[in-house]
């Protein structure tokens, strides 16, 4: 019988105890199953208290980049598979993943355990991007969604979009993949990393992204008039912006993003304002049951 750890964080929002409960009791139907109730602060308590056990998150995004994020640190992420239920606020790695949104049908994924090679996104002090990283005026609406989250859902994310949308200046950035230029010397209203697809509960950023190709889809927009941008906020919530005049595409191994100071956002955490940073594919770096 399959060994599992099943973390998950009882202060996270977009999770209610019965959805909890009813996947737990279909993971005990397979596996061996320890319940971890942990915060960021307490997961390597609970790793080391159970070594060996694959990790199944309950949760969204957030949830799963601090344990993947503390495996990698950890040198664990050759040892362990993960698993995914999505009970979280957008699931955006679970949609572009193809898992599915209902999480009793998503633990039975787990529980069928296969695993399938992922590639991970990691920057140049150490931190990794399980999804997508993206700078500029995206990073600025998921700060204007998180007030709106708790009434609104993964709709706040559209709401926090039109708002940093209308204010934003853009940022002058250079741009590069595989050292190539991408974009230098224009204002850029916003660039996007995706080794995943969608960001903010569906918006489709890097649309022909997987997560398994040992490549990173980039995407910038350099659309700063105010009629501009709001066309591209339109096109991006249906994934058609690449087919804009002001937005650039690539694809590579490496991507590194110099300017003005800009805040960044990855796996839906924000930091920064950044000047320089670089992120590097690390192909079939980890396991995820899917």
């Amino acid at each position: 019988m399959a060994e599992l750890l099943a973390i998950y964080n009882e202060e996270a929002g977009g999770v209610d105890d019965a959805a909890r409960t009813a996947v737990l009791e279909v993971l005990r139907g397979g596996a061996d199953v320890v319940e971890a109730p942990a915060g960021q602060k307490d997961l390597d308590e609970m790793l080391d208290a159970h070594p060996g056990r694959d990790v199944v998150v309950l949760g969204g995004d957030g949830s799963l980049h601090v344990t993947v994020a503390a495996l990698h640190r950890r040198g664990e992420l050759d040892a362990r598979t993960v698993g995914l239920v999505p009970l979280g606020t957008g699931n955006d790695f679970a949609r572009g993943l193809g898992i599915p949104l209902d999480p009793e049908v998503a633990a039975r994924i787990v529980l069928a355990g296969r695993p399938q090679p992922l590639d991970l996104l990691v920057d140049d002090e150490g931190g990794v991007v399980v999804n997508a990283v993206h700078l500029g005026v995206g990073a600025e609406a998921s700060e204007q969604a998180k007030p709106l989250k708790p009434k609104l859902g993964r709709f706040a994310y559209a709401v926090g979009g039109l708002l940093a949308g209308v204010r934003s200046p853009g940022w002058r950035l250079r741009v590069t993949v595989d050292g190539r230029p991408l974009a230098e010397g224009r204002p850029v209203l916003m660039a996007g990393i995706g080794n995943g697809v969608t960001i903010g509960g569906g918006t489709p950023l890097t649309p022909r992204a997987r997560p398994d190709d040992g490549m990173v889809d980039v995407v910038v927009a350099l659309t700063t008039g105010p009629a501009d941008r709001l066309v591209y906020a339109l096109r991006l919530r249906r994934g058609t912006h690449p087919e804009l005049r002001d937005v650039v595409t690539g694809r590579g191994r490496e991507v590194a993003v110099e300017g003005e100071p800009v805040p960044v956002n990855a796996d839906g955490e924000l930091t920064g304002p950044t000047v320089r940073r670089r992120w590097t594919i690390a192909p079939a770096a980890w396991r995820m049951f899917t």
